[in-house]
């Protein structure tokens, strides 16, 4: 659980609905319902409209990562590749046939039965690299729905606010209509610009991390099953893949 997602969202709720107690206004006038319809009907509608139904569906997955990340898996992949190249040393590459049949990672476990295949290190590294270049792509492509949701959120809260004044505008013979017409307009144009600038945005940001520390630790999973295919020392193979796990 990332401690500090869910703080830092709970905090932009507390600072908006304190500040709109603070000014002496309502926390409940901030609640309205067709303004939500407008605004994250219309945001999500125009997202699926622009994606394939595979790349929204992922980046509903991944979506899970903003509170709780999957694990930083630098620092164990690199132990691993170390006792991979140790065994390789003493055993030859037939020896790592143990370690492939209970990895549990799928990249690791494709390298690994690679190796065992007798894989020359260019056949390795280009196989690997297809499916390091594919999976990245996929998973930035999903990110970037949310930050399409941030464009699209302040727009439609616009359209909500342009809905709410023809309502005032049409009813100015009736009072009592006039309120719920003028609050439509202003809380959808909230809506959109908060949800924008405090949730699709700082998300799609907090996924682009994420996937791009994983595609750090695929590069570097790459770089040291092409050093074991190469036959190089082990203590090469580590000084050469330390400086991916530095800052981890």
């Amino acid at each position: 659980m990332d401690r500090i997602s869910i703080f830092g969202l709970l905090l932009a709720i507390l600072a908006i609905l304190g500040g709109q107690y603070i000014e002496g206004g309502s926390v409940s006038a901030l609640a309205d319902g067709p303004a939500a319809l407008i605004v994250f009907g219309g945001t999500i509608g125009a997202v699926m409209l622009q994606s394939e139904s595979k790349t929204f569906f992922l980046a509903i997955q991944l979506s899970s990562w903003v509170f709780v990340p999957p694990m930083n898996q630098l620092i164990p992949g690199l132990r691993k590749v170390i006792n991979w190249s140790i065994i390789a040393r003493k055993e030859g590459l037939l020896g790592l046939e143990e370690a492939a049949d209970i990895e549990t990672d799928h990249f690791a476990m494709k390298a690994l039965n690679l190796l065992v295949d007798g894989g020359n290190p260019e056949t390795i590294r280009a196989s690997l690299t297809v499916d390091f270049h594919t999976r990245e792509n996929e998973h930035l492509k999903a990110a970037k729905l949310f930050e399409a949701m941030g464009g699209y959120a302040p727009t439609i809260g616009i359209v909500g606010a342009v809905m709410g004044l023809i309502q005032v505008m049409s009813n100015l013979s009736d009072p009592g209509k006039l309120g719920p017409g003028i609050a439509t307009a202003f809380v959808a144009t909230i809506y959109g610009v908060t949800s924008a600038n405090l949730l699709f945005l700082p998300i799609a940001n907090k996924l682009k991390t994420i996937i791009l520390r994983h595609s750090h630790y695929e590069e570097m999973m790459i770089e040291g099953i092409v050093s074991i295919a190469e036959g190089e020392n082990p203590r090469i193979t580590e000084s050469k893949l330390t400086g991916f796990a530095a800052g981890s």
